[in-house]
Protein backbone atom coordinates (compact mmCIF):
# COMPACT_ATOMS: atom_id res chain seq x y z
CA UNK A 1 0.00 0.00 0.00
CA UNK A 2 1.32 3.39 -0.90
CA UNK A 3 2.02 5.98 1.72
CA UNK A 4 -0.35 8.95 1.25
CA UNK A 5 2.25 11.21 2.84
CA UNK A 6 5.00 10.15 0.43
CA UNK A 7 5.91 13.00 -1.88
CA UNK A 8 8.74 12.04 -4.26
CA UNK A 9 11.10 14.82 -5.28
CA UNK A 10 10.56 15.49 -8.99
CA UNK A 11 13.57 14.87 -11.19
CA UNK A 12 15.03 18.06 -12.50
CA UNK A 13 15.15 18.20 -16.28
CA UNK A 14 18.60 18.10 -17.81
CA UNK A 15 19.74 21.62 -18.75
CA UNK A 16 19.08 22.37 -22.39
CA UNK A 17 22.64 23.58 -22.99
CA UNK A 18 23.98 20.08 -22.26
CA UNK A 19 22.01 18.79 -25.23
CA UNK A 20 23.56 21.35 -27.56
CA UNK A 21 27.03 20.71 -26.17
CA UNK A 22 26.55 17.03 -26.99
CA UNK A 23 25.38 17.88 -30.51
CA UNK A 24 28.40 20.14 -31.02
CA UNK A 25 30.83 17.46 -29.83
CA UNK A 26 29.30 14.84 -32.13
CA UNK A 27 29.38 17.25 -35.07
CA UNK A 28 33.03 18.10 -34.34
CA UNK A 29 33.94 14.41 -34.36
CA UNK A 30 31.88 13.35 -37.38
CA UNK A 31 32.07 16.35 -39.72
CA UNK A 32 35.69 15.81 -40.86
CA UNK A 33 34.81 12.29 -42.03
CA UNK A 34 31.92 13.67 -44.10
CA UNK A 35 33.86 16.61 -45.51
CA UNK A 36 37.11 14.83 -46.36
CA UNK A 37 35.82 13.23 -49.62
CA UNK A 38 35.15 16.72 -50.99
CA UNK A 39 38.86 17.45 -50.77
CA UNK A 40 39.39 15.22 -53.77
CA UNK A 41 38.18 18.25 -55.77
CA UNK A 42 38.46 21.24 -53.41
CA UNK A 43 41.55 22.62 -51.69
CA UNK A 44 40.30 24.14 -48.42
CA UNK A 45 41.92 26.54 -46.02
CA UNK A 46 43.67 25.13 -42.97
CA UNK A 47 42.77 25.77 -39.34
CA UNK A 48 45.86 28.03 -38.89
CA UNK A 49 44.74 30.04 -41.93
CA UNK A 50 41.22 30.28 -40.55
CA UNK A 51 42.56 31.55 -37.24
CA UNK A 52 44.61 34.22 -38.99
CA UNK A 53 41.60 35.31 -41.05
CA UNK A 54 39.41 35.52 -37.93
CA UNK A 55 42.03 37.54 -36.04
CA UNK A 56 42.70 39.87 -38.97
CA UNK A 57 46.22 38.68 -39.67
CA UNK A 58 47.93 38.41 -43.04
CA UNK A 59 47.38 35.27 -45.16
CA UNK A 60 49.16 34.65 -48.46
CA UNK A 61 48.45 31.50 -50.46
CA UNK A 62 48.35 30.60 -54.14
CA UNK A 63 46.90 27.14 -54.70
CA UNK A 64 48.97 25.18 -57.20
CA UNK A 65 48.28 21.73 -58.70
CA UNK A 66 51.03 19.21 -58.18
CA UNK A 67 51.87 19.29 -61.89
CA UNK A 68 52.82 22.97 -61.49
CA UNK A 69 55.20 22.31 -58.60
CA UNK A 70 58.77 21.15 -59.15
CA UNK A 71 59.00 17.35 -58.67
CA UNK A 72 61.94 18.05 -56.38
CA UNK A 73 59.60 19.42 -53.70
CA UNK A 74 57.39 16.38 -52.92
CA UNK A 75 60.42 14.09 -53.13
CA UNK A 76 62.22 16.31 -50.60
CA UNK A 77 59.13 16.20 -48.35
CA UNK A 78 59.07 12.42 -48.47
CA UNK A 79 62.82 12.23 -47.81
CA UNK A 80 62.55 14.55 -44.82
CA UNK A 81 59.17 13.86 -43.28
CA UNK A 82 57.78 10.49 -44.31
CA UNK A 83 60.00 8.01 -46.12
CA UNK A 84 57.27 5.32 -46.16
CA UNK A 85 54.60 7.72 -47.46
CA UNK A 86 53.82 5.58 -50.49
CA UNK A 87 53.46 2.33 -48.57
CA UNK A 88 51.71 3.07 -45.26
CA UNK A 89 47.99 3.53 -44.70
CA UNK A 90 48.13 7.04 -43.29
CA UNK A 91 50.08 6.07 -40.17
CA UNK A 92 53.62 4.76 -40.23
CA UNK A 93 53.37 2.33 -37.33
CA UNK A 94 57.01 1.27 -37.53
CA UNK A 95 58.16 4.86 -37.44
CA UNK A 96 55.70 5.65 -34.67
CA UNK A 97 56.90 2.86 -32.39
CA UNK A 98 60.48 3.93 -32.97
CA UNK A 99 59.57 7.54 -32.16
CA UNK A 100 57.80 6.42 -28.97
CA UNK A 101 60.86 4.45 -27.91
CA UNK A 102 63.10 7.46 -28.53
CA UNK A 103 60.76 10.09 -27.03
CA UNK A 104 60.59 11.14 -23.42
CA UNK A 105 57.07 12.59 -23.76
CA UNK A 106 54.47 13.57 -26.34
CA UNK A 107 56.45 16.71 -27.20
CA UNK A 108 59.11 14.54 -28.83
CA UNK A 109 56.83 12.58 -31.16
CA UNK A 110 57.29 14.64 -34.35
CA UNK A 111 59.33 11.86 -35.91
CA UNK A 112 56.30 9.56 -35.89
CA UNK A 113 53.98 11.96 -37.73
CA UNK A 114 53.33 11.19 -41.40
CA UNK A 115 52.52 13.64 -44.20
CA UNK A 116 48.93 12.40 -44.02
CA UNK A 117 48.75 13.08 -40.28
CA UNK A 118 50.21 16.54 -40.75
CA UNK A 119 47.68 17.25 -43.50
CA UNK A 120 44.83 16.10 -41.26
CA UNK A 121 46.13 18.24 -38.41
CA UNK A 122 46.33 21.31 -40.67
CA UNK A 123 42.87 20.80 -42.17
CA UNK A 124 40.79 19.64 -39.22
CA UNK A 125 42.60 19.92 -35.89
CA UNK A 126 44.79 22.40 -34.04
CA UNK A 127 48.51 23.16 -33.61
CA UNK A 128 50.50 21.94 -30.65
CA UNK A 129 50.85 18.42 -29.38
CA UNK A 130 48.61 16.49 -27.06
CA UNK A 131 47.32 12.97 -26.56
CA UNK A 132 43.76 14.15 -27.31
CA UNK A 133 44.74 15.54 -30.70
CA UNK A 134 46.73 12.40 -31.51
CA UNK A 135 43.73 10.23 -30.60
CA UNK A 136 41.57 12.19 -33.05
CA UNK A 137 44.30 12.33 -35.67
CA UNK A 138 44.98 8.60 -36.01
CA UNK A 139 41.59 7.29 -37.24
CA UNK A 140 41.02 10.39 -39.36
CA UNK A 141 44.41 9.93 -41.04
CA UNK A 142 43.52 6.34 -41.89
CA UNK A 143 40.20 7.50 -43.34
CA UNK A 144 41.83 10.22 -45.46
CA UNK A 145 44.41 7.76 -46.77
CA UNK A 146 41.58 5.38 -47.69
CA UNK A 147 39.47 7.85 -49.66
CA UNK A 148 42.12 10.13 -51.20
CA UNK A 149 44.96 9.10 -53.52
CA UNK A 150 48.50 9.63 -52.23
CA UNK A 151 49.10 12.15 -54.97
CA UNK A 152 46.14 14.25 -53.80
CA UNK A 153 47.21 14.03 -50.15
CA UNK A 154 50.65 15.38 -51.10
CA UNK A 155 49.05 18.12 -53.18
CA UNK A 156 46.90 19.18 -50.22
CA UNK A 157 49.89 19.14 -47.88
CA UNK A 158 51.99 21.32 -50.18
CA UNK A 159 49.16 23.86 -50.43
CA UNK A 160 48.22 24.12 -46.74
CA UNK A 161 51.52 23.81 -44.86
CA UNK A 162 52.78 27.04 -43.30
CA UNK A 163 55.88 28.10 -45.20
CA UNK A 164 56.76 31.57 -43.96
CA UNK A 165 56.88 33.79 -40.86
CA UNK A 166 54.19 36.22 -41.93
CA UNK A 167 51.20 34.18 -43.05
CA UNK A 168 52.73 32.47 -46.09
CA UNK A 169 50.92 29.18 -46.66
CA UNK A 170 51.63 26.66 -49.35
CA UNK A 171 54.82 25.98 -51.25
CA UNK A 172 54.12 28.61 -53.92
CA UNK A 173 53.99 31.43 -51.37
CA UNK A 174 56.99 29.96 -49.57
CA UNK A 175 59.02 29.70 -52.75
CA UNK A 176 58.26 33.25 -53.84
CA UNK A 177 59.16 34.60 -50.43
CA UNK A 178 62.40 32.62 -50.11
CA UNK A 179 63.71 32.67 -53.68
CA UNK A 180 61.47 35.11 -55.56
CA UNK A 181 60.65 32.28 -57.94
CA UNK A 182 57.60 30.09 -58.57
CA UNK A 183 57.62 26.62 -57.07
CA UNK A 184 57.77 25.00 -60.51
CA UNK A 185 61.31 26.35 -61.00
CA UNK A 186 62.86 25.05 -57.76
CA UNK A 187 65.88 22.81 -58.00
CA UNK A 188 66.71 20.02 -55.57
CA UNK A 189 68.81 22.24 -53.32
CA UNK A 190 66.12 24.91 -53.03
CA UNK A 191 63.42 22.32 -52.42
CA UNK A 192 65.52 20.82 -49.63
CA UNK A 193 66.01 24.27 -48.07
CA UNK A 194 62.24 24.89 -48.07
CA UNK A 195 61.56 21.54 -46.44
CA UNK A 196 64.31 22.14 -43.89
CA UNK A 197 62.45 25.13 -42.40
CA UNK A 198 59.47 22.94 -41.49
CA UNK A 199 57.89 22.71 -38.97
CA UNK A 200 58.98 26.15 -37.73
CA UNK A 201 59.11 28.67 -40.61
CA UNK A 202 58.82 31.53 -38.13
CA UNK A 203 62.28 30.81 -36.71
CA UNK A 204 63.96 29.08 -39.66
CA UNK A 205 64.62 30.99 -42.87
CA UNK A 206 65.14 29.49 -46.32
CA UNK A 207 66.06 32.87 -47.79
CA UNK A 208 68.95 33.34 -45.37
CA UNK A 209 69.51 29.84 -43.99
CA UNK A 210 71.59 29.37 -40.89
CA UNK A 211 73.98 26.46 -40.28
CA UNK A 212 71.26 24.15 -38.95
CA UNK A 213 68.97 24.71 -41.95
CA UNK A 214 71.86 24.23 -44.36
CA UNK A 215 72.87 21.02 -42.61
CA UNK A 216 69.33 19.62 -42.71
CA UNK A 217 68.88 20.66 -46.34
CA UNK A 218 72.06 18.84 -47.33
CA UNK A 219 70.85 15.69 -45.58
CA UNK A 220 67.43 15.89 -47.22
CA UNK A 221 68.88 16.53 -50.67
CA UNK A 222 71.16 13.49 -50.45
CA UNK A 223 68.35 11.37 -49.07
CA UNK A 224 65.95 12.50 -51.81
CA UNK A 225 68.35 11.25 -54.48
CA UNK A 226 68.57 7.87 -52.76
CA UNK A 227 64.81 7.60 -52.15
CA UNK A 228 63.58 8.96 -55.47
CA UNK A 229 62.18 5.58 -56.52
CA UNK A 230 60.04 5.45 -53.36
CA UNK A 231 58.08 8.50 -54.52
CA UNK A 232 56.35 6.61 -57.35
CA UNK A 233 52.88 7.10 -55.80
CA UNK A 234 52.95 10.87 -56.45
CA UNK A 235 53.88 10.69 -60.10
CA UNK A 236 51.38 11.88 -62.65
CA UNK A 237 48.57 9.45 -63.31
CA UNK A 238 48.87 7.62 -60.01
Amino acid sequence: MSDPDFNPVPRRPRPRYLHWIGVAVVAFLVLPYLVAPLYLFVTPISTPMLWRYVTGQRVVRIVMPLDSISPAVPVAVIAAEDQRFCSHGGIDWDGLWQAIEDAEDVEDLRGGSTVTQQTVKNLFLWPGRSYVRKALEFPLSSWVDLILPKRRIMELYLNVAEWGPNGEFGVEAGSRRAFNRPARDLNHGEAALLVAILPNPVVRNARQPGPQVRRLAAIYERRAVALGALAACIRRGR
